[in-house]
């Protein structure tokens, strides 16, 4: 990947393909960047150039794909540029608050009691403090509605597995390393399983597909077999 550095801004350009250009904002986990990089998006967004086909902002980066038809990499990077000082232009985004109701524990979380053994806590504790923060979505990608997302307890941290399940399924909530997430589809996965929720978060024909998006927040609220249960039957009908 070719990296053009521009020498008076701290932003960084990064040449990704022929057909995207990468714009760092900052490094790893930062909430002020991650949200500089939202507000970019949403300026990039506001002016519908014809040449940027798809913005896709991240924990501390903003990956514009273009049509080289109508714009080149170095001019879109000036764009950017220029962008950037009208940041003040944009008002306060707004960021939701999308509540996950989850059923930890038992088959539905069958790692749980690891998580615990492995921080010398129990089930119990490691359920109150996973359900006592709300976290930051500070990107969206992997899998269609799977959030990065930041802020796990260190109490609660945990390894992945040195083997992935083959299945894992939709709703499950899990932990890896300092990651918490939910998976929106079944697919093969590494992560601590300690729970699932009965929510549908990717449905390609329901508007908008994913119920939240990068900058809004998640909060997981603990909620008993019999209410997954009737909660999993609504989302089905």
């Amino acid at each position: 990947m070719e990296q053009a550095p521009h020498p008076d801004h701290q932003v960084q350009f990064r040449i990704s393909g022929d057909r995207a250009l990468l714009a760092v904002y900052g490094a790893g986990v930062d909430p002020a960047v991650n949200e500089k990089v939202r507000r970019m998006a949403a300026l990039v967004n506001s002016i519908h150039h014809p040449g940027i086909e798809a913005v896709v902002p991240s924990y501390c980066t903003l990956a514009l794909y273009y049509n080289s038809l109508h714009i080149r990499w170095a001019d879109l990077a000036h764009l950017l540029l220029d962008l950037e000082q009208r940041l003040d232009e944009i008002a306060d985004l707004e960021a939701a608050t999308v509540d996950i109701p989850v059923c930890y524990g038992g088959e539905l979380g069958p790692d749980l009691d690891f998580v615990a053994a492995q921080n010398g806590i129990s089930p119990d504790e490691v359920i109150r403090i996973h359900s006592a923060v709300s976290y930051r979505i500070y990107a969206i990608g992997f899998a269609p509605g799977f959030c990065y997302l930041g802020g796990l307890d260190s109490r609660i941290h945990a390894p992945r597995h040195p083997t992935p399940r083959l299945q894992v399924a939709a709703g499950s909530v899990g932990i890896a390393g300092s990651q918490t997430g939910v998976y929106p589809l079944a697919s093969p996965g590494g992560w601590q399983l300690i729970g699932r929720t009965p929510l549908c978060l990717f449905a390609p024909d329901r508007a908008p597909p994913i119920p939240y998006q990068s900058g809004d927040t998640l909060r997981f609220r603990p909620v008993s077999f019999e209410e997954f249960e009737h909660l999993q039957q609504g989302a089905d009908s």
